[in-house]
């Protein structure tokens, strides 16, 4: 009997071992269970079609489980057949003896499913937006899936589960701009979709080592992480501008070649409209060009800046709804030239931009107004603080280095293009080795200039140049001045300059000043104003004029002397007079030229060596806009006399015209010889005196000249001979 019993019970192990074998391999097909999961599976969706054929009831080891199983069955959602490749039906046996048989998981295998039938399935997908995404931009692909569908007491979807890969998905980004040659793989349920293993490829953008997790919570959120190698040229550059309409220089983009570790945030409602993002960049930049359309140009370089290279860069960004930042540290070129370090650091948001700045500079760079020149390959450094807030501009902070020399800028607002405030300027340079500047403008309730010393020498030079513009409209201050050295023209020295005055918008209103040339010589300067009439009035008395007069190459050669200027200043017109008296004109082209054409050699002879003596020069000219004419240029010396007018434009070409008596005393003396003076120079005034006509014009450094030796002289050169007599007496 025991031996029976053994026997019995190890038969059954048997049995139960051999019918687990056979489960969970093989399995033992039947066709009962067929109606079963149709029926269940229509009632969770009425749209699905399924027809099932032989069911092969099995084992699942893993899970412990009993499943049924059917191999490519054929699946119809909404008039789409759906290429399945296997099902397996999770059922709980114990409800096999109820009247509600209940199927607990649902496992569906699809193979490479397309394009087109993902899009006519996306006809219940939500939301809308998301439906029309695939519908326009989907192009290829394919798509391999295992689906997990939970069900619930009722048989109704509880939870979904999809996990697979796609492969040669090719996506519509933008027009011209396609997502091509796109693998990943995916897991996905009802609250998360995670992509791994991310590779694709943008026209000039390899897409590589990408994640992607979208949360679909009550605020669907996107987070991915990837790798991009960036290899754009002028033609797909212009392409992606498209996404910024607005981006500045977008035209003279050239190449740009980088690597960059891309990390992106993106939330959205309920409809995909994005609420809030959050960019995170950092790699490398190997080269980035810019060809300018129109050169920057500058009146401080030598050149105008044609185009622009960044090579080397580190790059690391970080862009957000709130506020923007960008860091790049690497190497730049302008025009082709060899490579500088810089540094950028930009904070910016749609209200404002907050850049630091920090770079080497090598061109050629030059300051008339303090006589500063940075020679070409000498290696200077600026740094700058700029912000940008609307129309507000602020610069907390320019400072400019090479070797000795510095100039520090503190404090400047500028509103709409004008100056509203400046804290401080710090100026020290050098020239040839010796300082030339060091000098410091603080401005507080008055503008304070102090300083040891500073080079004038090309202020004059600066000046004439200088356009109207308002940027210094808005300065309305009281100004102290106050040298203990000025470097003047021709190397000659101001001491102990004092100035004091008001500016009203921008211009000098009043002014007194008053510096010291050494030798009993004086240099003055005053202004005042009639705010009735609304005219300045402004005069200037200097013992020693050359320094005053370089700029213009009409006074070159010039010796000796005193200068007295005044004029009158409005609106728009300035009426001014010019006065010389008692100088010397040494070795000055156009006169030399003038008198050599005129083959008075002697003169000219004269001219080159100690100088033609003059008694008066008096110019009196107008400035009306961009045009200065000169209504009576008069000179009258013991060797010749000279009668001028003319013009001079905004370009700088002059124009002249005049008469010229050589040998003044030989004239007056033929005019008191009895008979003979009355034939030459007759009791008619204007009739029968010798004399040369001559016109010049043209640009600067190229006048041309041309005379006629034999006319009449005018009335009026008589009447300034005959005045000038006067006054000598």
């Amino acid at each position: 009997m025991i031996k029976f019993l053994k026997i019995s019970i190890f038969t059954i192990i048997l049995i139960i071992l051999l019918i687990f074998l056979i489960l969970s391999s093989i399995g033992i097909k039947t066709n009962k269970f067929n109606n079963l999961i149709t029926k269940k599976i229509n009632q969770s969706n009425e749209y699905v079609d399924l027809r099932l054929k032989e069911i092969t009831f099995k084992i699942d080891i893993k899970e412990i489980s009993l499943y049924l199983e059917t191999k490519s069955p054929e699946i119809n959602y909404r008039d789409v057949l759906i290429p399945a490749d296997n099902l397996k039906v999770y059922i709980d046996f114990t409800s096999l003896t109820k009247s509600k048989p209940k199927i607990k998981k649902i496992n569906l295998s699809l193979k490479d499913l397309e394009a087109e039938k993902i899009k006519k399935l996306a006809i219940i997908m939500k939301p809308s937006n998301f439906k029309n995404l695939l519908n326009s931009n989907l192009e290829s692909g394919l798509i391999s899936t295992d689906l997990e569908f939970y069900l619930n007491e009722n048989n109704l979807l509880k939870n979904l589960i999809a996990r697979g890969n796609v492969s040669n998905l090719k996506l519509k980004i933008l027009e011209g701009i396609d997502l091509n040659k796109t693998n990943f793989k995916f897991f996905a349920d009802q609250s998360d979709i995670l992509i791994t293993n991310l590779f694709g490829e943008l026209q000039g953008i390899t897409i590589t080592e990408g994640d992607l997790k979208i949360s679909l919570d009550s605020i669907i959120s996107l987070k991915s992480n990837f790798l991009t190698d960036i290899r754009l040229n002028k033609f797909l550059f212009n392409k992606y501008s498209k996404l910024i309409p607005n981006l500045k220089y977008k035209k003279n983009f050239e190449n740009l070649n980088a690597n960059i570790n891309n990390t992106l945030l993106l939330d959205f409602d309920q409809t995909f409209k994005i609420k809030n993002y959050e960019y995170k960049s950092k790699g490398k930049i190997k080269n980035f060009q810019l060809k300018l359309e129109k050169p920057l140009k500058s009146d401080f370089l030598e050149s105008d800046i044609k185009n622009f290279k960044i090579n080397e860069a580190q790059l690391e960004g970080n862009f957000n709804s709130k506020k923007n930042n960008l860091e790049i540290s690497g190497k730049y070129s302008l025009n082709n030239s060899k490579f500088l370090d810089f540094n950028l650091i930009n904070e910016f948001s749609k209200k404002f931009t907050d850049i630091n700045i920090n770079f080497d500079f090598d061109k050629r760079f030059s300051l008339e107004v303090i006589n500063y020149e940075k020679l070409k390959d000498t290696i200077a450094n600026f740094s700058l603080n700029f912000k940008k807030a609307g129309d507000k501009i602020e610069l907390k902070n320019i400072r400019y280095t090479e070797n000795k020399n510095l100039l520090v800028f503190e404090g400047i607002k500028i509103t709409n293009g004008i100056l509203i405030d400046l804290k401080k300027i710090l100026v020290r340079t050098y020239s040839r080795n010796k300082k030339n500047n060091d000098f410091e403008i603080i401005f507080d309730k008055k503008i304070k200039v102090v300083g040891n010393l500073y080079d004038a020498s090309n202020l004059s030079k600066s000046l004439s140049r200088k356009e109207k513009n308002n940027f210094l409209n808005n300065i309305n201050k009281s100004i102290d001045v106050e040298f203990k050295n000025i470097i003047a023209p021709l190397s000659e020295n101001l001491k102990n300059f004092k100035l004091i005055g008001d500016i009203k918008q921008g211009d000098f209103v009043k002014i007194t000043s008053k510096g010291d040339f050494g030798n009993n010589k004086y240099l003055d300067i005053s202004m005042k104003s009639d705010k009735k009439n609304k005219k300045k009035y402004l005069e200037i008395y200097s013992d020693l004029p050359q320094p005053l007069l370089t700029e213009y190459n009409f006074f070159k050669g010039l010796s000796g002397g005193n200068l007295f200027f005044s004029s009158i200043i409005e609106t728009n017109i300035s009426t001014s007079k010019l006065k010389i008296e008692n100088f010397k004109v040494i070795n000055a082209p156009g006169m030399v030229k003038l008198l050599s054409l005129a083959d008075l050699g002697g003169l000219a002879d004269l001219a080159e060596g100690e100088g033609l003596s003059f008694d008066i020069l008096e110019i009196n000219m107008t400035k009306k806009k961009n045009l200065l004419e000169l209504k009576e240029i008069y000179a009258v010396g013991s060797s010749i006399s000279v009668l001028m007018e003319g013009y001079q434009d905004l370009n700088g070409i002059t124009s002249l015209r005049g008469t010229l008596i050589p040998a003044k005393t030989l004239n007056k003396m033929i005019s008191k010889i009895p008979v003979i003076g009355e034939i030459v120079i007759p009791k008619e005034v204007g009739e029968g005196l010798f004399g040369i006509s001559f016109k010049m014009k043209g640009p600067p450094g190229n006048i041309k000249t041309t005379i006629n030796p034999i006319r009449t002289i005018t009335p009026r050169f008589i009447q300034k001979i005959l005045e000038k007599d006067k006054k000598s007496k």
